[in-house]
């Protein structure tokens, strides 16, 4: 074999993985890379990429434990959401009406129109959502 082909060979024997780590620009992350910001009181958070704060694109996922749930809300802009595991428990409007929820399970997607009031949460599992739009996005709390 000439040196050509031994090179090739080599190289498509390689783990795509280890090439694909060269490659730059590209961004890889593994369940155990993030770093959740723990609440006592509310959903857990962590930031995959951009920054909801400032202005532009921005990815966040939300782990809602067991009973946990928000109260109603909204966002100045869209918000689009997918459910990662568990079942998410949603719902619209000013109350928070449990009757009325409506059950997304892992792989469901639902878009919270901007300015839209709406409330979610998990009943007897954990629930992870992933929350992609525009930033900046803070909770405003309805009626206010």
């Amino acid at each position: 074999m000439n040196q050509k082909r031994i090179a090739l060979v080599l190289a498509l024997a390689l783990p795509l993985t280890i090439l694909a780590q060269d490659d730059p620009g590209f961004v890889r992350l593994t369940p155990d890379d993030l770093n959740w910001t723990i609440s006592e009181n509310g959903p857990d958070r962590v930031v995959v990429a951009g920054d909801p704060t400032q202005e532009g694109f921005y990815i966040i996922r939300v782990r809602f434990r067991a009973g946990a749930y928000s109260r109603p809300h909204y966002h100045p802009n869209d918000r689009h959401v997918t459910v990662i595991s568990g079942v998410w428990y949603t719902g619209t409007g000013n109350e928070v009406d449990w009757d009325q929820a409506v059950p997304l399970h892992p792989g469901s997607y639902m878009m919270h129109p901007g300015g839209a009031v709406h409330w979610d949460g998990a009943m007897d599992e954990d629930v992870v959502v992933e929350i992609k739009g525009m930033g900046p996005a803070p909770s405003i709390p309805a009626g206010q």
